[in-house]
């Protein structure tokens, strides 16, 4: 049975980057209710003038999903609004770009505190909810969730763990009605390569790889995952061959996938 998104309280975290503004409008193009969550209280206001102009109901909390309390507060503020939540979208994240010997473990754990931390404290302070109203978690990991890319250790250990996490967390809620899906993007054209931080925490921009998928097409293929209430969504053919290579040729997958990477990096 298809899940139906109308009037439903869909929460969204790092809601103004590429892929959460296009999943927010996603939701809302189906009749839910968003709620907006971001650091960018510049941006975030812009994105809810222009929802609220199509028509859909929405609010904006600016929050920083690494603090614990922040999280606590923006849920009764949600709560005081729309009563509860529905469907809560981990989208927040932030990456790094550097070989892992000449990262900081600073720079590490701040990743693994945006991308793995951020996503616990937001579905800890949300779950009695989504249990109550049997709603949906949907967490934005990425390809490097089940596989390796050299330079991004840090932000491909923060995938992973969120896999080990909310496969696990989909296990324990099997009996309470909360669906868990998992989505995974392969290279797409957003605003975090022009974020990432060095190994030494400095903001850098990484060259814009020569395939890439829209935002949109993105959100429409976790939206629609979501409404089939599916596990698991690869998308992309080269995310699903990725998935396949790595899982089935690892050493193929290694030599052929890394060694352009390796090449760039030695000259």
């Amino acid at each position: 049975m298809e899940y139906d998104f109308k009037y439903k309280v869909v929460v969204v975290t790092g809601a103004t980057g590429g892929i959460g503004r296009a999943l927010s409008w996603r939701f809302a193009k189906a009749g839910a209710r968003i709620v907006l969550i971001d650091l960018d209280q510049e941006q975030l206001l812009a994105l809810q003038n222009q929802v609220e102009r199509s028509g859909v109901e929405v609010m904006s909390i600016v929050c920083d999903i690494v603090d614990k309390e922040r999280c606590q507060q923006a849920m009764r503020e949600i709560e005081d609004r729309f009563g509860g939540v529905d469907v809560l979208v981990n989208n927040a994240g932030i990456g790094h770009h550097s070989l892992f010997q000449e990262t900081s473990t600073a720079v590490i754990r701040r990743v693994m505190e945006v991308n793995f931390f951020g996503a616990i404290n937001c579905t800890k302070v949300m779950l009695a909810s989504l249990v109550s109203r049997k709603g949906m978690i949907i967490t934005m990991s990425s390809v490097l969730g089940y596989s390796p890319m050299i330079c991004l250790s840090g932000y491909a250990a923060s995938k992973h763990a969120l896999h080990g996490l909310f496969n696990s967390l989909r296990a324990e809620l099997l009996n309470d009605g909360v669906h868990v899906m998992i989505a995974c993007p392969g290279k797409t054209e957003t605003d975090l390569r022009k974020h990432m931080l060095s190994g030494d925490g400095q903001i850098i921009e990484v060259e814009r790889s020569r395939i890439m998928a829209s935002p949109n097409e993105v959100a429409e293929a976790v939206f629609n995952g979501a409404r089939k209430k599916k596990r698991l969504v690869v998308h992309s053919k080269m995310s699903k061959l990725t998935q396949f290579l790595y899982r089935y040729f690892p050493a193929y997958y290694e030599l052929k996938q890394l060694k352009p990477v390796q090449k760039k990096l030695k000259t």
